[in-house]
């Protein structure tokens, strides 16, 4: 581990019941805050005995920033700068913080420079292969650890069965409740070799829903027994098998509560949750800035207090620290407090107890990692596979769309046939005069955004070119990104289309060796596009 690794004892001792609250709020705290903010943090940790942190990139990223307004700032020594906050913040707690973030693909997903690991549908197209996530999980968990986090608010285990949806997606294993399971429990004891805390999310599951809870309340319009069957299988099977922590989302569920939100209901969080599946670890709050929420209590205090009585222990992303305590104090009983403090310090000690000096993994190993599991993910989905083979008879355009992502694919494929690569954004009448002389076109796609918000980003223009040629054309499409784009490209049952999920480099020298014939395909779609429904 890292010499800024710190050992910590955690024993304990008669608490007030101001601090025995306190210990139950986690602020958000940010890697690139100024020193202003920072040395706020720091007294609201030692004023209020915060028990966690769980940090962000920044102000202006998307944790706050639901518009995509503010522009992000970058920052090459993230990483650096998060070691040296968590020693800051640490120093200032009387009582050992529980460190948090975000790692579902990774630091990466709040820290420039960090290793990536595959999103979840990427893993979710693996056939089997359940040793290559419990990988994924290892080396996230240990990249936490060394950075001095104890605990990863990961994994996804929402089923991804809405192709509308705005905010999981990419973010799910996929559609089925069985590889979900699978697959999550894979990711889980990856994290648990390492000593890093886990939590399933988001509860009772985001996955079939077409509003983003960051800005709206998402309905979910089912009863238990559907939600049963589908949505909270992957929870309570994972709930028997033992999980550190449960995230309740932002859902509105008005078959179980008409008149709350998941994160404020008891009939949720207590009566579902706590009482009929059995769960009694901690139940953490998805955050309470999102504006499914935050809009619907103006009074500060308010909405902490609210999820704490319906049965909530930890309150992530809290704006309202010293409000939410003291209204806790004034309304809950001591027993319903000693409750979920009893149930947050038995997690620190947990983590505490697991603070030790572990094996990390060689230099290089996330490459070689990720290379395997690109391998084992690229996906075939060919309506005229015998077409496929003209390519490297006849000739073929070697077409890309990079939104200026390094396409190391186009060049592999120029140093291998020959051909010269041609940027659609900058190369479109060339293009169109070339094709009129071949009709195979390899067209390497790289979508500007991972998300679906406005066609994933591309230009409209774009998209009608690429229509087009589909049409008029024996194209052959990699597409490195998100699978939901195929939706959009109008594609015909004769279309050939190659999945490669990520632009990694090593996924990009697996997709120039799939065309050239040196591997083939072995993962599976891991959800249903309309492109391809009967």
């Amino acid at each position: 581990m890292t010499d800024t690794h710190q050992t910590y004892t955690l024993s304990k001792k008669e608490s007030t019941l101001r601090q025995k609250v306190g210990q139950l709020f986690m602020p958000a705290v940010f890697i690139n805050d100024t020193e202003e903010e920072v040395q706020k943090m720091e007294r609201l940790i030692k004023e209020h005995h915060v028990g966690s942190i769980c940090f962000f990139h920044s102000r202006a990223s998307a944790a706050t920033n639901f518009e995509g307004k503010k522009k992000v700032v970058h920052n090459a020594k993230s990483h650096d700068r998060l070691k040296e906050l968590i020693t800051r913040y640490q120093k200032a707690s009387e009582i050992p913080l529980l460190v948090v973030i975000d790692a579902e693909w990774g630091l990466a997903m709040r820290i420039e420079n960090t290793p990536q690991f595959p999103y979840a549908i990427t893993l979710g197209a693996l056939n089997g292969d359940e040793n290559l996530i419990l990988q994924v999980g290892q080396h996230i968990g240990w990249d936490c650890r060394a950075a001095g986090i104890q605990w990863n608010l990961a994994p996804v285990v929402d089923i991804n069965n809405n192709p509308e949806n705005p905010v999981i997606g990419y973010r799910s294993f996929g559609e089925n409740k069985e590889k979900v399971l699978t697959k999550s429990e894979a990711f889980i004891r990856g994290l648990e070799s390492t000593g890093t805390l886990n939590s399933i999310k988001h509860f009772p599951g985001h996955g079939d829903t077409a509003t983003d809870s960051h800005l709206g309340l998402p309905v979910i319009d089912k009863s238990l027994s559907e939600l049963k069957e589908n949505e909270l299988f992957p929870f309570q099977e994972l709930i028997n098998k033992g999980v550190d922590s449960v995230m309740v989302g932002h859902l509105s569920l008005p078959q179980l509560d008409d008149q709350n939100p998941s994160t404020t209901s008891s009939k949720i969080i207590t009566g579902l949750l706590r009482k009929q599946m059995g769960f009694e670890g901690v139940i953490i709050s998805d955050a309470l800035n999102m504006h499914a929420v935050s809009k619907k209590y103006p009074k500060k205090g308010k909405l902490e207090q609210a999820a704490f009585e319906a049965g909530m222990d930890v309150l992530c992303f809290s704006e309202n620290v010293a409000e939410g305590i003291q209204l806790i104090l004034d309304t809950a009983t001591e027993e319903r407090i000693d409750e979920s403090f009893d149930r947050v310090w038995r997690l620190k000690k947990k983590a505490f107890a697991m603070d030790k000096e572990m094996a990390k993994p060689s230099d290089g190993s996330a490459s070689i990692l990720n290379r395997n599991i690109a391998l084992k993910s690229i996906t075939e989905l060919y309506g005229n596979p015998s077409s496929t083979q003209k390519f490297k008879a006849e000739g073929f355009l070697n077409i890309s769309c990079n939104n200026g992502k390094e396409n190391i694919f186009s060049q592999k494929l120029e140093d291998e046939f020959g051909v010269e690569p041609l940027d659609i954004a900058l190369q479109t009448d060339i293009i169109n005069e070339k094709i009129k002389a071949t009709k195979n076109v390899v067209l390497s796609l790289f979508p500007p955004a991972v998300k679906p918000k406005d066609q994933f980003g591309f230009d409209t223009n774009v998209l009608e070119t690429v229509k087009k040629w589909i049409n008029d054309n024996n194209t052959l499409i990699y597409l490195f990104g998100n699978p939901y784009v195929l939706d959009l490209l109008g594609l015909k049952p004769t279309s050939n289309v190659v999945v490669v999920y990520q632009d990694f480099p090593e996924f990009q020298e697996v997709a120039a060796e799939h065309f050239k014939g040196a591997i083939s395909a072995k993962g599976t779609l891991p959800i249903q596009l309309k492109t391809f429904q009967a």
